[in-house]
């Protein structure tokens, strides 16, 4: 994989995650709330009005560009399991960012999922 397709894929994972972590954000300012027939709409005009929400779904449109662009240059079966770096990211800033907890357990999980992106992206 070369420079620019490496980036590529890199550029879409970070995207994809930073757009998970936003949605959480915005849904952990918004609280919990429930989806029914007399609610959908009021609720639905709440999400799509947060910032958090809004740049989220920015990154997730973004990202379907950058990955779209990858997927031209690198076959999927190498760009997709690099994805899962996105477990990486996610769980070091929502530890950092939205307070959750982060254990030796999901630490393991998440270093053997690395440890297996970098032997298919080795081959």
């Amino acid at each position: 994989m070369n420079a620019v397709s490496l980036s590529l894929v890199l550029t879409g994972v970070l995207l994809n995650a930073v757009a998970q972590l936003l949605l959480k954000a915005g849904t952990n300012a918004i609280g919990h709330f429930e989806f029914h027939w007399q609610n959908a709409f009021p609720v639905g005009i709440k999400l799509a009005m947060h910032p958090a929400i809004l740049a989220g779904m920015t990154c997730y449109a973004i990202s379907l560009v950058v990955w779209i662009m990858a997927l031209s240059r690198v076959p999927v079966s190498i760009a997709y399991p690099m994805l899962s770096i996105g477990y990486l990211i996610n769980a070091l800033a929502a530890w950092a960012w939205l307070n959750e907890p982060l254990g030796a357990q999901k630490l393991l999980g998440i270093g053997f999922i690395v440890l297996g992106v970098w032997l298919i992206a080795r081959s």
